[in-house]
């Protein structure tokens, strides 16, 4: 669970943003079970600016289709 905070505080960063409103927009489109932990072994690879680059962009398209 460390990564998904990390995942989270890095996305607020990258959007200027409350990491309180990064979880809540990521829980209602299921981000962190349906996402991050079946694809820890390919982001945690990742740099930090990349992941939030990513994130940011699959929150916003699954955001889109809800």
């Amino acid at each position: 669970m460390a990564f998904v905070a990390t995942c989270i505080e890095t996305t607020a960063r990258w959007l200027g943003t409350s990491y309180k409103e990064v979880y809540q927009r990521m829980k209602r489109v299921n981000l962190i079970e349906q996402y991050i932990l079946p694809h820890y072994e390919t982001l945690h690879t990742e740099s930090r600016e990349k992941l939030a680059e990513g994130l940011v962009e699959c929150m916003n398209n699954w955001e889109a289709k809800k």
